[in-house]
């Protein structure tokens, strides 16, 4: 799949709508309970790229972007804004925020990923999608230092350690990232008239597995 390293203008995409959605199948019985299941192991996120445009300059720019992406044919990088740390929004990143895995002695390569927790249950979502310069990784509660301890592939999510981490050591990591997106329609239609007037265009984004 074609995908292009580059972020959506950040600033058009703060004030976005979307969030994540999941796909559940639910079977009615003829007792009246339901059977529900889902075929989607992880959730997929939806936004609309044209709310967060606030001047004629901001509609030049997608459509810059729009043609350089070649409508639907190669995605790219979106910050969420509402959910884009390993941490809290209002905190600071920090290599004990997430719980990435367990050295066994022997392995070195590891995948970056979030837990959301709530209830008793909770999901680990996988990260692709880092953004540079801001990984941070521990090894049984001590900072490890990049590119002498590790480096990470900023277009998977993977960190590799140059010393494969003690059998049984948690790793952990913080890390801010972006959603991998596409485009969700060949077409944008602006009408400078009713965008002057308030009216802003849809612009759909669909996030992309990777």
């Amino acid at each position: 799949m074609a995908f292009h390293e580059v972020r959506f203008p950040a600033n058009q995409s703060f004030g976005s709508v979307g969030g994540p959605e999941r796909r559940t199948e639910i079977v009615a019985l003829t007792n009246g309970f339901e059977e529900r299941n889902s075929p989607w192991a992880h959730s997929r996120r939806r936004y609309d790229a044209g709310v967060g445009l606030r001047s004629l300059d901001d509609v030049e720019r997608l459509l810059a972007f729009f043609e350089a992406r070649g409508g639907q044919l190669h995605g790219f990088r979106w910050k969420d804004w509402a959910d884009f740390k390993s941490c809290s929004p209002s905190q600071a990143v920090g290599y004990e925020d997430q719980l990435i895995g367990h050295g066994d002695g022997v392995s070195r390569v590891f995948t970056l990923s979030k837990l959301y927790a709530s209830g008793g249950s909770e999901y680990r979502r996988p990260i692709t999608k880092p953004v540079a310069g801001t990984v941070k990784l521990g090894v049984q509660g001590g900072y490890q230092a990049e590119a002498v301890d590790w480096a990470v592939d900023l277009e998977t999510g993977q960190v590799t350690f140059v010393d494969p981490p003690a059998d049984g050591a948690p790793i952990t990591a913080g890390f801010e990232f972006d959603v991998p997106v596409r485009f969700d329609t060949d077409a944008v239609q602006v009408s400078v008239q009713s965008f002057q007037a308030g009216d802003m265009p849809q612009v759909p984004v669909v996030e992309v597995r990777i």
